[in-house]
């Protein structure tokens, strides 16, 4: 299930330098809950990658060892060891374990590239991890947090109902 076109066209003229300062906020937000979330990794934390939104002009590229992203325009995304490619909302409930990573792979609704037993080594991280995207973003918008967290599992819930 891709964004409505509305929406990627909005996201995608949002300056990169905007961009990149809420997915670093996010990204540190993630990594100081979920602390682990690399441990499972070993010999691929050095490795680059890149999880690229079908239905917008970024890509995300992950350095594990660093503890870094780097959001690029999918042009100007560097090489990396494993790539992902597929609908924001699909790649978000894989990040969740929300879908199944192999029926999605299989039905081709993913694309996934270059070094295979890094990005299985990735996803038994990620599920090991437990994110709840809703619950663990909420305490960035402060007073806010109640609301947000409820808007955003409504949210979560029509776009699964999309994709299963």
């Amino acid at each position: 299930m891709l964004l409505p076109r509305p929406l990627s066209m909005s996201l995608n003229r949002v300056p990169l330098p905007v961009v990149q300062q809420v997915v670093q906020a996010v990204f540190a937000r993630a990594l100081a809950q979920h602390p682990g979330l690399f441990d499972r990794l070993g010999e691929h934390a050095d490795k680059l990658f890149r999880f690229t939104p079908a239905d917008l002009d970024l890509s995300f590229v992950v350095h594990p060892a660093a503890r870094t992203i780097q959001v690029y325009r999918k042009a100007k995304a560097p090489p990396a060891a494993a790539s992902i490619s597929g609908p924001l909302l699909t790649l978000l409930a894989l990040l969740e374990g929300r879908i199944d990573g192999d029926a999605v792979f299989f039905s081709r609704s993913l694309g996934v590239s270059g070094d295979m037993e890094a990005m299985l080594a990735l996803r038994n991280g990620l599920d090991d991890c437990g994110f709840d995207l809703p619950t663990d973003l909420s305490g960035m918008v402060g007073p806010l947090a109640g609301p947000f967290r409820q808007l955003a599992e409504k949210l979560r819930e029509r776009a699964l109902a999309g994709l299963v």
